[in-house]
């Protein structure tokens, strides 16, 4: 049986972060956040990892990133572009986007460089290997035409940033499986509450709802429920210029449409990430703590 791969969309404009943040160096060494995440991932069994990423970013994701990573682990990339997956009618009626479709045209945009069942994580935020080590167990066990998806679940509180708003898919669970996720795209501290903007109200959450961290496992039954999405969701969008199709309402729908089952695995794993420029010192204060107490050595990779 094959080992499964890591996904990895990397091709996010960095608007709120003010930068490329995927490439931004935050280790000893000048590792960026994501080869911590391929070194867990690398760790957990996995055999391979495909980057989604912008044609503008190459030259730099390669000398920062990406040559290192391909010296320890099979790796390879592909580009995501506003125009990939469109017909020639759709271009011209999305003449005025500048930016890509968001994270299900991401998925689909890497389709052809995966062959077994896979994950999928952004670029820009930390998991941690137990999250790893789950997906990665349940993947190695999958038929390529099996059904049954996967995910890890994060509490809420666990994932929160201090330094603005973040956007969290809170889960609705039964019986150890997803039932829906309603994506809610501006979750934030008003004083010591967690608010929710969404649908023009705001709406006080506990912190302890499960919520989806863009951290899925699934078999490649699922890229036809994604085209399926993708179809739908590009006929009603084509001419808006900042709508996007997000992987957690693809997932969801797989579930809703009975076209797959989701398993709902669930870790108790501490959150940070990139999300604002703020967060950089606290991104490398996390993992030189961790690299102290030899969670991680000093030197991910052999060079």
């Amino acid at each position: 049986m094959k080992k499964p791969t890591l996904m990895v969309m990397a091709a996010g404009m960095g608007s709120r972060y003010g930068g490329v943040k995927q490439i931004d160096a935050v280790g000893m060494n000048g590792e960026t956040l994501l080869d911590f995440g391929v070194y867990d991932a690398n760790k957990s069994g996995f055999g391979k990892v495909v980057f989604i990423i912008r044609k503008d970013i190459e030259k730099d994701f390669r000398e920062r990133l990406f040559d290192r990573i391909a010296k320890n682990m099979d790796a390879t990339y592909v580009f995501q572009s506003k125009d990939k997956l469109l017909t020639e009618e759709q271009i011209l009626l999305s003449k005025d986007r500048t930016k890509p479709w968001g994270t299900i045209h991401a998925v689909l945009c890497a389709r052809e460089a995966v062959n077994e069942p896979f994950a999928v994580i952004n670029a820009d935020d930390y998991y941690g290997r137990e999250a790893f080590s789950i997906l990665g167990n349940h993947l190695g066990g999958l038929e390529n035409d099996s059904r049954e998806h996967a995910m890890v679940g994060y509490v809420l509180e666990n994932t929160m940033s201090l330094s603005g708003t973040v956007s969290r898919a809170i889960c609705t669970v039964k019986d150890d499986h997803l039932v829906s996720m309603q994506e809610n795209t501006k979750i934030g501290y008003v004083g010591e509450k967690i608010i929710s903007h969404i649908d023009g109200k705001d709406v006080q959450l506990t912190g302890k709802e499960w919520v989806s961290m863009n951290f899925f496992g699934f078999a490649p039954t699922a890229f036809g429920s994604f085209s399926t999405y993708w179809d739908a969701f590009i006929k009603d969008n084509v001419t808006t210029e900042k709508g996007e199709s997000y992987l957690p309402n693809g997932a969801s729908n797989l579930v809703t449409k009975n076209e797959g089952q989701m398993r709902f695995y669930t870790t108790q794993e501490k959150w940070f990430g990139m999300t604002y420029s703020e967060d950089r010192e606290i991104v490398k204060g996390e993992l030189a703590n961790k690299i102290a107490k030899g969670y991680y050595p000093e030197k991910l990779w052999k060079y």
